[in-house]
């Protein structure tokens, strides 16, 4: 099928850079009853980006990227402390995933207890979020809240560690203090390790497509990082909903992302189409991309095509030094 290519009216908008909700997480995964998997793992990650992983079959911690063994010029011990945390957390994750398939009168099967924290700093305001979630067989179990400093219990049979936990007032501290304090100060400095590749900005490449004059007009964005974007379609840049279907962002395998937006203008006349925009929206910056009239083909089918791409590289400042205690983490990990 011929397909009619032509340009459509793009504008772009350059504006202050705007803040960037940073996050350092850390996620920890025991099991039993999956074979051929390993009974722990241990993942973390700076802005959605691994930086270590552990498991039980190669019982040590390593750096998943080339930047994050810088740490060890400034703390020596650094890979043989994350080494002896794997194998801490190990045993003692084997220990509760038996204390929960009792509480939960389990024998058998697959189940699966997990623990994800860190925390987020906000580069413009300086603002610290932390956050402890515990979880077992896909299901909240216990979730630290920072607010009141107590542990909050989903369901019963977590209500016994809940009791327990709350109760060791220098250990809700000592979290408090490491969520707030030591992580955010952590992750400033593995965002200086990386900011070449983390805290870089690349633009997308855009285009818009549509198969036939029967099917929905796609505006598909690929390209671009870091993943906080945001793309829409518009009528004098004020955002609709009906008829669009959003997709995820999902990753592409050159570490980039991409992202699709439909859009079901099969009731809107043609000529109509002109009041429509894509707008992509990322760091920033505000791309829109106007519909024009549909061309037809020999078969009387329309095909829209846009391509469209920017190579504008954005470089944040570095973040600032601070004072990181020598231990960088981890939290203790108790019996349930």
């Amino acid at each position: 099928m011929a397909a009619f290519i032509s340009l459509i009216l793009v504008g772009l908008y350059l504006q202050e850079a705007t803040a960037v909700i940073h996050s350092l997480r850390y996620f920890y995964t025991a099991s039993s009853g999956v074979p051929d998997f390993p009974s722990y793992v241990s993942v973390g990650l700076v802005d959605d980006v691994q930086i270590s992983y552990c498991d039980s079959r190669t019982n040590i911690n390593v750096p998943k990227q080339e930047w994050m063994k810088e740490v060890s010029s400034e703390h020596p011990n650094y890979w043989e402390e994350e080494t002896a945390t794997c194998l801490g957390k190990q045993q003692v994750f084997k220990a509760n995933i038996e204390i929960a398939k009792q509480r939960f009168k389990q024998t058998g099967g697959v189940h699966v207890y997990q623990q994800m924290y860190g925390c987020e700093w906000d580069d413009e305001t300086g603002e610290v979020k932390g956050y402890d979630q515990i979880g077992y067989d896909g299901e909240d179990f216990l979730f630290l809240d920072l607010q009141t400093l107590t542990w909050i219990a989903p369901v019963q049979q977590a209500v016994i560690t809940k009791n327990k936990w709350d109760n060791n007032r220098a250990a809700i501290e000592n979290e408090r203090s490491y969520l707030t304090q030591t992580c955010p100060e952590w992750l400033k400095k593995y965002l200086s390790y990386g900011r070449s590749s983390l805290m870089r900005e690349d633009l997308p490449s855009v285009s818009i497509l549509q198969k036939s004059s029967s099917s929905p007009i796609s505006c598909f964005a690929t390209g671009f990082y870091p993943n906080r974007a945001e793309m829409f379609w518009s009528i004098d840049r004020v955002e609709i909903h009906d008829g669009v279907n959003r997709g995820e962002i999902l990753p592409n395998n050159d570490g980039t992302f991409q992202m699709t937006v439909d859009i079901d203008l099969s009731s809107v006349p043609p000529e109509d189409w002109t009041n429509y925009e894509c707008v992509f929206q990322f760091s920033g910056i505000s791309i829109f991309h106007r519909l024009e009239n549909p061309k037809r083909n020999n078969e009387g089918n329309s095909v829209i095509l846009l391509l469209f791409q920017f190579n504008l590289n954005v470089q944040k400042e570095k973040p600032p030094e601070t004072n990181i205690p020598d231990v960088h983490r981890k939290l203790n990990t108790v019996i349930l």
